[in-house]
Formats: structure tokens, C-alpha cells, sequence
């Protein structure tokens, strides 16, 4: 299991994802308040659980994604 970061655009009434799965839904929370902090038209955000591999981590001392090797 892995959690996914989603956002949405028109007040919380759609969301979308992208390829990203991290292992803790705290990372894919984060990764997703990342993104809404470049995305300027970024409502919401939220995570979901997903059945995907782990991915990626998210690195909290320089808030950014991290690609997990050999994935």
C-alpha cells in the first residue's frame, strides 16, 4: 500500500494526481502542500491510499520529492 498526493482546483470538487506514491500518508500530504505552494490555483488538497509501489519519499529538511532508486 502507499498513499498518493492529490489537489484540486475548483474548490474541493475535483482532485487530481500524478505518478508520485509515498509510503506515509504525512509524505504524500506534504507533497501535495509542496505542490500547492507553486500551483497558484490550488484550493485543496488531499491524499488517498493506493495499491501502487512506493516511488518516492518526501525529504522534510529540504521539502522536496525524492525519487526512491531502483523503482
Amino acid at each position: 500500500m502507499s498513499f498518493r498526493p492529490m489537489v484540486s482546483t475548483d474548490g474541493g470538487k475535483t482532485f487530481a494526481g500524478n505518478a508520485l506514491r509515498f509510503a506515509t500518508k504525512e509524505e504524500a500530504e506534504a507533497s501535495a502542500d509542496e505542490l500547492s505552494g507553486r500551483w497558484y490555483s490550488v484550493t485543496d488538497t488531499k491524499y488517498e491510499e493506493s495499491d501502487d509501489p512506493v516511488n518516492y519519499r518526501f525529504d522534510f529538511d529540504s521539502y522536496t520529492n525524492v525519487r526512491v532508486e531502483g523503482v
